[in-house]
């Protein structure tokens, strides 16, 4: 349109008509009219918009030419499993020396006292360090070799990533042992890896290790490296039965004294032997090489590294044309960097947090340590602010029901669960954001809490309900994946990709892992259908068990396979769900099998219940429970049944168990459990499984065995009084 055309258009009698119709609106009316629009501009300029995805998310894994059925990720170029992210890092030692470079000898590891800031070492500070305590352990006759291991008995805190630091710069290896395992596991690790010399954190653990030698139980130990500070009556205790006890401190001052070149290790070099915790027997000693977890690394970095959103603070705004007023810009979500802060409070013993670690360094990220106390951690999270926020599901478990504890009226649980479906709309249409007129009226505190600045969070450990990650995802609004894996392959195979925030699954196959299901005839989960049990291939498979060939051929097959014990099913958009575990399956009378874990499962999402144990024994017909209700929600859920009283009365009360079993049985049938996998009758316990009074593993696990012997007098009593 030309300028002269223009002129005679605003000169046109309708438009002269309503200019004059809008000089006669009232001043309020016009406002209103304004302000619209105005809200609509910013609406339009700044509506979220979703996570572009790395892929097609309805075919988010694809199948191997000749690989028996097995697939892989959707990412990759080929058929060929992904070892490693960045050319120069083939190591764990190499992946700490780029962070290094990165971060421009930024912050890197933090500790805190309480009611204090956060104090920090840098890079070079942690680098120097290292090689101080790699250099101690060659003085005192340690050999650069990947079988010269070094234990690690501590809680999370920086002196552990500068000892295996230390340990990888000269070729050794770190052999964790768990705060948790017992005297009995610890004396067996000790023996099993030859342990001469343990880093410990506190003078209990180091008298806890001479009893050991004391009782002639770990011959072997010679060295006790303490941290904190302690007496001379350890270090004569210690003289008595031939162990040198020395400080932390004194290591480092006699490696600075000693100074040798560091001796790297190469892909194939084993990096950690990782005790896993079991459910039954020994502990099994899982040989890690740099290279397993290097890939493993590498392939949660490629799948975050594509992840794209919309950011709504960098909208850009033009007047001339005027379509650039919808302009967006579009930026990395997920590139991590010298910026982001990563809190370690899951132990540094397991794997899980060990391949986080090993993310969080490459990238000259800071590493934020907890308080040691788990109590203290939500004042950890609000110093600390993290950027990154590993979880597990019992630590979501116990966020859902602090967050639903303080909505105590109907109007704010009314509120939380309006806000929370508005919110679960948007995560449908792949957007992720705390920014939202819910969050800053209901969720911004839940964020808070956190720190404020979480921009991904990873569960994983354990199975986490759909529902509660779902919630969790909407209320916190920040990326959250689901991993699923194990020790033997280096933490993770599948994983969830960014843009799918859908639940029930654990995600596509990772870009290091190839995975195939196989038949379980016994459990008639057939490959054919889709089904069957978990087998892992490829770069994070681990190399076997420390000196124990039988267990090993049991994991690993001929060909290279892991067999997991799990049993999965591949859904159509290429996503693998958990569904079942193989390897606690029994019989009852009848010749039914059983799957206790995948009935377990489905107990738990009964309101009144926080655990389940089921039983079932070869000579009866029927299944049992141990079943501990959740304290959080029994007695309100009781009062809504017509009981009231509290906890311990609502446990002891026979009616409050018969309608707590009869809600359990209607899950069951809802969740399309079969008549003969329902328990017939329940025991009602009010405490807590957990692994203080060793019933659950260090990684949350039910240890079976344990819990039979521990309920058993209950569980013979139930088989004694029901007559089916």
């Amino acid at each position: 349109m030309q300028v002269h055309e223009l002129f005679r258009y605003f000169r046109m009698p309708e438009l002269v008509d309503f200019r004059q119709y809008v000089r006669t609106l009232p001043t309020n009316t016009l406002m209103g009219f304004g302000a619209f629009a105005a809200l609509t501009t910013f609406w339009y300029a700044t509506r979220p918009k979703a996570l572009k995805p790395p892929c097609d998310l309805s075919m988010q894994s694809v199948e191997v030419a000749g690989g028996e059925g097995a697939r892989r990720s959707a990412l990759l170029d080929s058929d060929k499993p992904l070892e490693c992210f960045y050319d120069d890092v083939t190591t764990l030692y190499e992946s700490f020396q780029r962070g290094i470079q990165v971060s421009n000898n930024g912050p890197c590891l933090g500790s805190r006292k309480p009611d204090q800031p956060y104090e920090w070492l840098s890079y070079k500070q942690v680098e120097d360090l290292a090689e101080c305590i790699g250099s101690a352990l060659l003085q005192k006759g340690f050999e650069i070799a990947p079988d010269q291991f070094v234990g690690i008995f501590a809680q999370n805190r920086p002196e552990w990533v500068i000892i295996e630091q230390g340990c990888f710069a000269y070729s050794m290896v770190i052999v964790p042992v768990y705060d948790t395992l017992g005297a009995e596991a610890i004396t067996y690790i000790v023996n099993k890896a030859d342990l001469s010399l343990i880093f410990v954190d506190k003078p209990e653990k180091a008298r806890l290790l001479l009893e050991g030698v004391e009782n002639k139980l770990t011959p072997g130990l010679k060295i006790i490296v303490v941290m904190d500070t302690y007496g001379s009556d350890l270090v004569e205790r210690g003289k008595k039965c031939g162990v040198e006890i020395i400080s932390m401190k004194a290591m480092e001052d006699l490696g600075r004294a000693n100074r040798q070149k560091p001796k790297p290790p190469a892909p194939e070099d084993l990096a950690v032997v990782c005790f896993t915790s079991g459910t039954t027997g020994n502990p099994k000693g899982a040989l890690i090489t740099h290279r397993n977890v290097v890939s493993d690394s590498s392939a949660f970095v490629k799948i975050t590294e594509n992840a794209l959103r919309v950011c709504p603070d960098d909208t850009l705004i033009s007047f001339l044309p005027l379509a650039h007023m919808f302009e967006t810009v579009v930026e990395k979500a997920l590139v991590l960097n010298a910026s982001d802060t990563h809190i370690s409070f899951l132990p540094l013993a397991h794997m899980y947090e060990q391949l986080l670690v090993c993310v969080m360094l490459c990238h000259g990220a800071k590493i934020g340590f907890f308080q040691g106390d788990i109590r203290l951690l939500m004042d950890d999270l609000k110093v600390l602010q993290p950027t990154i926020f590993p979880v597990v599901p019992r630590l979501l478990n116990r966020m859902l029901d602090r967050i639903f504890g303080q909505a105590n009226t109907s109007l704010k649980r009314w509120l939380l669960d309006f806000a929370s479906k508005r919110k679960v709309a948007e995560l449908r249409s792949g957007i992720i954001r705390n920014n939202s007129l819910w969050d800053r009226l209901i969720f911004h505190k839940i964020q808070s809490s956190l720190g404020g600045k979480v921009r991904l969070m990873i569960t994983g450990a354990a199975p986490v309900s759909a529902s509660v990650l779902t919630f969790l995802r909407a209320a916190i609004g920040c990326q959250f994946y689901e991993g699923y894996g194990q020790t033997e392959c280096a933490a993770g195979c599948c994983l969830t990709l960014p843009g799918d925030w859908t639940a029930g699954h654990v995600g596509a196959p990772m870009p290091c892992s190839l995975i195939k299901l196989i038949d379980v005839e016994e459990m008639n989960y057939m490959a054919a259908k889709g089904e069957g049990e978990v087998c892992v291939k490829g770069p994070n498979v681990f190399q076997g068990y420390l000196k124990d060939p039988v267990k090993t051929a049991e994991a690993l097959d001929k060909d290279g396979w892991l067999h997991t014990g799990d049993i999965g099913k591949w859904l159509p958009n290429g996503t693998l769900k958990i569904i079942d575990r193989k390897k606690h399956i029994f019989k009852l009378a009848q010749g039914e099998y059983i799957a206790p874990e995948k009935i377990e499962n489905i107990y738990i999402r009964s309101e009144p219940v926080a655990q389940v144990f089921v039983h079932g024994e070869s000579l009866e017909a029927f299944l049992v429970a141990i079943v501990v209700p959740d304290a959080e929600t029994l007695c309100f859920w009781a009062r809504k049944k017509g009981f009231d009283g509290t906890f311990e009365d609502l446990c002891r009360n026979k009616d409050v168990k018969k309608a707590i079993l009869e809600d359990m049985v209607r899950v069951g049938k809802d969740s399309g459990l079969k008549p003969f996998e329902q328990v017939k009758g329940i025991v009602i316990h009010p405490e807590l499984f957990s692994i203080s009074n060793g019933l659950l593993t260090p990684t949350m696990k039910a240890k079976r065995p344990e819990l039979r012997n521990y309920f058993r007098s209950q569980i013979d009593e139930l088989y004694s009084t029901i007559k089916v």
